[in-house]
Order: structure tokens, then sequence, then C-alpha cells
């Protein structure tokens, strides 16, 4: 058993919460307070409904996310809101969520994972600023664009999608999770062959093939289950004997 308050300080701390810019409907950190005790943890994705009906059957105390309660902002409590809300309240389930934080964070982050995944851990640096913050990992190697693809579907358990635009062997990858396809143009223009990301809009595919860059799109759920995995097991390690979880209520995007 933890102490709830001690496990939002110390995920704070290690993924410098305050310091890093991020969307204002995000709100990162902890979402939802319970009454303080914390004996089993579960990560998932999104703070939908199907997720929260799952960990409160489940008996979970601690939710954690990546997309979490609030995207829209200030709204209305009503509707799916108020069933989420009310159900995690009345079985005492706390929410954390953690957006670009956990995303560009060098060891538990889903860049640094996803990377660890196609065997590139430690090799990535810096790549994509936004906000003064890089928000992927770029890594040189020298691989078959067939390969790299082959890896990719092994480490998110799907098969990519990709837009052929660039060389078929691939010496210059650059990675952002989730739904960054909207930025080929300016990464494009940092000398990467390679870019590896969640999803992105239609024009994203044919820009690539303009652009003379590979673009692969391995799904934006698929690409962010790492981190909110990595934070849990870093909590269960650090706090000892806590439980957890991961909650699989995938998109297909």
């Amino acid at each position: 058993m933890a102490d709830l308050h001690d496990l939002v300080r110390a995920a704070n701390d290690w993924l410098n919460l305050d310091a890093i810019p991020d969307y204002p409907g995000a709100l990162n950190g902890l979402q939802l307070a319970n009454s303080g005790k914390v004996a089993s943890i579960a990560a998932a994705v999104d703070a939908c409904l199907p997720v929260i009906e799952e960990a409160c059957a489940a008996g979970v105390d601690l939710l954690v996310v990546h997309h979490g309660l609030f995207w829209q902002g200030a709204q209305r409590i009503e509707g799916a809101l108020y069933r989420k809300l009310k159900l995690a309240m009345d079985r005492d389930l706390a929410i954390y969520s953690a957006h670009l934080p956990l995303d560009v964070h060098p060891e538990l982050g889903n860049n640094a994972r996803l990377l660890g995944a196609l065997g590139f851990e430690g090799q990535g640096r810096p790549f994509a600023p936004w906000k003064g913050r890089d928000l992927g990992l770029r890594v040189s190697l020298d691989l078959d664009r067939d390969e790299l693809l082959a890896k990719v579907a092994a480490a998110v358990g799907a098969e990519p999608k990709l837009a052929p635009g660039g060389p078929a062997r691939v010496r210059e990858l650059g990675a952002v999770t989730g739904g960054a396809g909207s930025q080929i143009h300016e990464l494009a223009a940092t000398g990467i062959d390679t870019f590896l990301t969640g999803e992105g809009p239609h024009w994203s595919y044919t820009a690539a093939e303009e652009l003379g860059i590979n673009l692969v799109y391995a799904g934006h759920y698929a690409t962010e289950t790492f981190g909110v995995k990595a934070l849990a097991e870093r909590w269960a390690t650090e706090f000892g004997g806590l439980a957890t979880r991961f909650i699989d209520h995938p998109t297909g995007l």
C-alpha cells in the first residue's frame, strides 16, 4: 500500500512535469484524487469510459493514462464525462495523466521505449523541436527498409503503413510517437530519410512522396502504449508491492 500523493510527487519529479509545455487540455498530473491509498495500478492509453469501467471492475486504485479526461477544456459534467467521473469516484479510483512529458522522457518515454523495442535502445538523439523542447528522437543506422518495417510490426503488434517516398536503405530514422504526421515538411528538412510516427492526415502520404522521405505510420494508439506501462512499472519498483496491469483498449488508429 502506498500513499497516492507520494506517488504523484514522485511521478511529477521523474517526468519534470512543470517544465515541459503541452496542450492546455492535457492537464498533466493528478486529474482525479481518491481517498489517498494505492495498492494496485492500471495503465492505459485513454481515459475513456470502457477503460475506467474495466479498472473499476478490477478494483484498481490508480489509473495512469496518456490521454486524460479534459482534452476539450472546460465542459459541462454530463453524458460520458459525468458517467466516468461518477464511476471513478464511487469506486475510489484516482486518475493520473501524462501526455508530452511521457512522450519525451529519455527513459520512460514513448519515443525512447519504442526505439528500444526496435533494438536501438540508448541510441536516440533529441529531434523535432516544439516550444523549446524536442518531441522525438532520431537514430543513425544502416538497415533495409523492409527489415525496419518488420521490426516496427513486432514492436507494436501490427503491420505499419508505409509511404515509400525515401530510399530503400534507411540511414537516418526520426521517431515521434502519436499523431505527428502533419509535421512531415519541417521534419524532412532535418535530414532524416525515414520518419516513424503513429498517424498523420491524408495529405502527409503524398507529401512524403514529394519530399523524398519514407513515412511509417505505426498507429497512434500502438506507439503510445509504452510510456504508461513504463511509469506504472517504475511506481511498482520504487514503492514496492504494488500490483500493475495494462488495460488494452485499441482504437485501430
